[in-house]
Order: structure tokens, then C-alpha cells, then sequence
């Protein structure tokens, strides 16, 4: 029995010991794919409609809290060619966005428009409180309930039942830019003050902070259970389920920025906003 223990016991400090020296997560690596022309002007957030396979993309054009009717959507196809560069016109400066139905919600400074798929027209908009308000990311749960972040304020609105409300506001949010709604009951949120990426209980309203030292968190996009986070200074960071951090991209030196971000899982490909380089860049996730 003596032996039998020390056995045991020998066996379980070999494991110990082993498990210190097992390798870490294989670190991610991203592929250029493609890049579309410079047409595209000031673009800010791009989306992927998986009913239309087509990229959807948010033009700010001027300054991203002009209200001079400029703006525009463009669609674009999943290989990089503009097949629309003004499908949707006369926006101020758009930014993030979602789908939900036949619907594209995207916003517009202190507004937020849904806009019919079929036809490009908008149907309807919903104000801020405050005409100050930068409203910036767009997420929508599988119940269509519709979030939407005011960097500027520190607020997130809440379209939920037709009804629009202020649904959290206050410091701990640290200036919210990217949203992701993980489910019904789980968001994240981009912590532009503090470099973050956090979650949020949406049934108690509870903050955790997973990941930080971002920079500008903009973009939220999920990949499996881990994530990708976009600095739009112009870096990407590739953030695991237990918050580990990893540097993926870093474009600063060539002043690319990296703006609202869009994951394709089924072609495990990136899609990045480059803002004042106006175009899209692509890459495949390994």
C-alpha cells in the first residue's frame, strides 16, 4: 500500500511538474488578403450582412461629429470590390452598426437610423436626450434588442420593444465606444477611457473588466469564445476567454488606423476600417 502511494503521489508531482512546461496558446497571425481601392471616404465601421454576402461600410467623409449630410454607406463584396460607393446618402457622419430583420441600424452623431435593406431608405430615427451626444457602436441581440454607446457621455441607449431609453450611464462605463452583445445576457463594451475590454451582467448591470493597456478601444468582434479588439490608433489585439492579451497588428508606423472592425467566421477573416486611408483591409485569421 506504501508503494502504491508513493506511486500515486509521484505520478501527481510529475504532472505538476510537466503541466509548468506545457506550451502556451498558439499565438494568432494575420494574412493580407485584400484591400479595396481609396474611394471609400473616412470609413469608420464596416458590417457583414451573412443574408446579402455583402460588406456594409459607414463613410463619415468629414469630421466625425459634423451634421452636414455628407456621409454615406457603401456596400462592398466579400473580395474587396466597392458595388455600391453611395447606397445610402445624405447621413452626417455615420459609425457603428447592426442588422436585425430587414432593418440596418446604423449611428448618426447624436441619432440613431434604421434603415430598410430592400431599398436603402430610412424608415426611422431615434434621438439622443442630449443633441451633444456622440453616439458611435451599434449591437443587437438575437431578440433584436438594439444598444447602442454615447462615447462622449458615458451612456448606453437601449432600443428595446419600440421603447428608446437611456439604459446604463456612468463612470464605471470609462467612455464606451465597441459593443458586442455575447447572447441575451452577456455584453461587452470597448472602455475608451481605460483602454479596456470589459463585460457587463446585462440582468444586474454588473462591470468586469477581461483585458486592458488598449489604447482606443474601438471594435468588438468575437471569435469563438475569445475576442478581437481594435485600437483605432491602429492596432488589433487578440483577447482569449481568460483575458489573456496579444498583439496582432500594429499599423501605427504606416498611420493606418484600425477603426470598427468586422469578423467573418466562415472565411475566418478580418475586415478593417483604415479611416483616413479610406479603404477596407482584409485579413485571414491563422
Amino acid at each position: 500500500m506504501r508503494l502504491l502511494n508513493l506511486l500515486l503521489s509521484g505520478s501527481i508531482v510529475l504532472t505538476v511538474a510537466l503541466s509548468a512546461f506545457e506550451s502556451p496558446k498558439k499565438e494568432k497571425k494575420l494574412v493580407k488578403v485584400w484591400e479595396t481601392d481609396s474611394t471609400l471616404r473616412v470609413p469608420e465601421s464596416v458590417l457583414y450582412d451573412p443574408k446579402g454576402k455583402v460588406l456594409y461600410v459607414a463613410n463619415i467623409v468629414g469630421k466625425s461629429d459634423s451634421l452636414d449630410g455628407d456621409g454615406f454607406i457603401s456596400k462592398v463584396s466579400l473580395d474587396g470590390k466597392i458595388e455600391n460607393l453611395k447606397w445610402t446618402t445624405g447621413l452626417n457622419a455615420p459609425k457603428g452598426m447592426g442588422i436585425y430583420k430587414n432593418r440596418l441600424y446604423v449611428t448618426d452623431v447624436y441619432r440613431l437610423i434604421a434603415i430598410n435593406l430592400s431599398n436603402g431608405q430610412a424608415e426611422k430615427t431615434w434621438d439622443a436626450t442630449d443633441k451633444k451626444a456622440f453616439l458611435n457602436d451599434v449591437t443587437i441581440d438575437k431578440k433584436g434588442t438594439v444598444y447602442v454607446s454615447d462615447s462622449r457621455n458615458s451612456k448606453i441607449y437601449r432600443l428595446k420593444d419600440s421603447k428608446w431609453e437611456i439604459w446604463m450611464d456612468g463612470g464605471d462605463l470609462n467612455n464606451p465606444n465597441g459593443l458586442l452583445a455575447v447572447g441575451t445576457k452577456k455584453m461587452m463594451i470597448g472602455s475608451t477611457k481605460i483602454g479596456a475590454l470589459q463585460s457587463i451582467d446585462v440582468e444586474t448591470k454588473a462591470i468586469t473588466k477581461l483585458a486592458d493597456g488598449m489604447g482606443n478601444t474601438d471594435g468588438i468582434v468575437a471569435v469563438g469564445k475569445d475576442f478581437i479588439v481594435s485600437d483605432w490608433s491602429g492596432r488589433l489585439f487578440y483577447i482569449s476567454a481568460d483575458g489573456q492579451k496579444q498583439l496582432m497588428l500594429d499599423s501605427r508606423p504606416e498611420k493606418m488606423n484600425t477603426a470598427d472592425i468586422e469578423y467573418i467566421p466562415g472565411k475566418e477573416m478580418i475586415v478593417v476600417p483604415t479611416f483616413f486611408k479610406n479603404k477596407l483591409v482584409a485579413y485571414r485569421v491563422e
